[in-house]
């Protein structure tokens, strides 16, 4: 009678062990897909943000027709570094950026060499005078690193069936305080620039303002105009940016917008 209550005791402990394995199984399986689950969400959620702080810098709203020398980009919506006093050091610096960007760029002639390298036309519906060609990684790791050698975007102009090649640039978090600018590019040769204070339309669309108060060329530049013209007020859209066209004969050629 013993040895057949051990024996009946042993099966119901081998059958309880059997059902809190299958539950923790289960438990983990669950767990394991909740966090494949969350990791997929991350990584999309990161790549969106990506996607569109690169819209953002698609120079929309009409930016890209407005690349002319800097004087004529003082208005409200254009935000640019301080011009610090001129030294050897710097400009030593800045020829060699130029140099090793116009190594760089020298394959780019070809604009389709660019466009295999990943580098994509921005808006090439558009008739502006320098065409974009943008590169989305490239924009990313400028975010954590600067190589001269990699510019965010390359920059061309519209001749009969392709283009010709005319300059870089190059792109920084809009959270980079002037000095960490004056670190990538001396802030005594060249000045980077963002654009801000801009009132667009409330869904959000990339398309050309047909409102003469709003976008970048508009007259609104607060968030209370905007608010009244039942606007959409962004303070600044996509990260710094600056121009250089290494094939020029001088640095004020050079570094020019």
């Amino acid at each position: 009678m013993a040895g057949q209550g051990i024996r009946k005791l042993m099966r119901c402990l081998r059958f309880s062990l059997g059902i809190v394995v299958a539950f923790s199984g289960c438990l983990f399986f669950l767990m394991d897909g909740a966090c494949l689950a969350q990791a997929g969400e991350s990584a999309q959620g990161e790549s969106t943000a990506q996607s569109m702080d690169m819209d953002q810098h698609d120079h929309a709203e009409g930016t890209v027709d407005m690349m002319v020398p800097h004087q004529k980009h003082l208005g409200p919506h254009m935000k640019w570094t301080a011009l610090r006093p001129a030294n050897a050091d710097d400009a030593d610096r800045a020829d060699q950026i130029v140099q090793t960007l116009r190594q760089a760029l020298a394959k780019y002639k070809d604009y389709r060499v660019a466009m295999d390298d990943g580098y994509v036309p921005l808006h090439p519906e558009r008739t502006p005078k320098h065409y974009h060609f943008a590169n989305k990684q490239r924009r990313f790791l400028a975010k954590i690193r600067f190589d001269p050698a990699e510019p965010t975007a390359v920059l061309y102009r519209k001749t009969g069936d392709g283009y010709e090649l005319e300059g870089a640039m190059y792109t920084a978090p809009r959270g980079m305080s002037e000095d960490q600018l004056n670190e990538r590019v001396p802030l005594s040769v060249a000045q980077w620039h963002a654009h801000v204070n801009l009132c667009f339309q409330p869904d959000g669309s990339r398309r050309r303002m047909t409102r003469k108060q709003l976008g970048l060329r508009g007259t609104i530049a607060t968030e209370s105009e905007c608010q009244q013209a039942g606007g959409r007020f962004v303070p600044q859209a996509g990260g710094w940016m600056i121009h250089v066209y290494p094939f020029e004969t001088t640095p004020a050629k050079i570094w020019t917008h």
